[in-house]
């Protein structure tokens, strides 16, 4: 188990909060290119501001909807499985995906299930790819066992 995070609720409000963050500040540098680029010669600076204060607040907002909701599925499905494995973050992508969908009816609400749960398993794909290549990476640089140890290097003096 995994004691180095906060307890489930708040993790949950913590998810929300960076996720809310990441959103406005990659919002603030989206919108803001965007801003400056469709506004007038004599007009970029404010049209900048102008499209950041519109536009940056919603993003972050979309983002942290998205990151608490999936923290708080990701929760629930540990504690409903009592395991913590990359099952569960997939399972939370497919419910998030699911249920922010799920205005647009239910075939959205199956295709944007599936979507997240793709994604998420993509996500966890990788990331296990990545630590066994690192691990195995990490692996040469060690003796082998009953090997001896190496000796230190001197200082020279």
């Amino acid at each position: 188990m995994d004691h180095s995070r906060d307890p489930c609720p708040w993790v949950a409000l913590s998810d929300f909060g960076g996720a809310f963050s990441m959103g406005a500040i990659g919002g603030s540098l989206w919108h803001g290119v965007k801003g400056f680029r469709n506004s007038p010669y004599g007009e970029r600076r404010i049209g900048m501001i102008t499209a950041i204060k519109a536009r940056a607040p919603v993003t972050g907002g979309n983002f942290g909807v998205w990151g608490g909701m999936f923290s708080t599925f990701d929760c629930a499905v540990k504690g409903v499985r009592q395991k913590e494995d990359p099952y569960n973050s997939i399972i939370a992508g497919f419910f998030t995906g699911g249920c922010l969908a799920v205005r647009g009816g239910w075939k959205a609400a199956r295709n944007g299930a599936i979507m997240c749960g793709i994604f998420l398993a993509v996500i966890e794909g990788v990331g296990i790819g990545l630590g066994r290549l690192m691990a195995d990476k990490q692996g040469f640089d060690m003796p082998p066992p009953g090997a001896e140890p190496p000796k230190p290097i001197a200082s020279p003096a």
